[in-house]
């Protein structure tokens, strides 16, 4: 795993001695990002980074740009990795790290009053199978609906057999994309 655009380009990000990371691919990151390029994101963006691993989505963000990013993971383990990997790329004053299941809590963690303009949740497969109105996937976007800024953007990635719902209280689909086995779906926070 890589940094592949920006300030950081090609800087490799180092993995847990664990099984419970599923990162993503360059592959697909870059197209995930093309993608997000068309939202105007991340560039100036406060960004959460949920169930973050080693923070690869973003640290992604901040090397092209995004203003804050608020990474939140749960694995003491894991959560060892992300803190080096942000050390490493210089980031530690454009970012803060929650140990917390994003599942439970969704305290105020950004940069000062700002809501976020860009979450990215990317929980394990196992935690998004069930994407129906009372599954966990909903909860956590009912937890995190007052952290998100009106317009934003929230990245949900999932198995490519997994499809959301067309709604979650005021986030909408925008679009879904698939890649090999995994999809990526864009819901943004409308207007309530």
């Amino acid at each position: 795993m890589r940094i592949i655009a920006g300030s950081k380009r090609g800087m490799k990000l180092l993995s847990p001695g664990t099984q419970n990371s599923r990162p993503i691919t360059d592959r697909v990151k870059e197209s995930l990002f093309s993608v997000l390029y068309k939202y105007d994101l991340p560039s100036g963006a406060v960004v959460a980074d949920l169930c973050a691993g080693v923070g690869s989505l973003g640290l992604e963000a901040l090397s092209r740009g995004a203003e804050f990013v608020t990474f939140v993971e749960k694995d003491p383990m894991i959560v060892g990795t992300l803190n080096r990997n942000i050390e490493r790329a210089g980031f530690v004053e454009k970012s803060k790290v929650v140990r917390t299941d994003a599942f439970k809590a969704a305290p105020m963690f950004g940069s000062g009053e700002k809501d976020y303009g860009l979450v990215f949740v990317d929980p394990p497969y196992a935690a998004s199978e069930n994407v129906q109105a009372d599954s966990p996937l909903s909860g956590l976007l009912d937890l995190w609906v007052d952290q998100v800024a009106s317009g934003g953007i929230v990245v949900a990635r999932t198995s490519r057999e997994v499809s959301l719902l067309d709604q979650y209280g005021p986030f909408q689909i925008m679009e879904r994309r698939e890649w090999g086995t995994m999809a990526v779906t864009i819901l943004t926070r409308c207007e309530t």
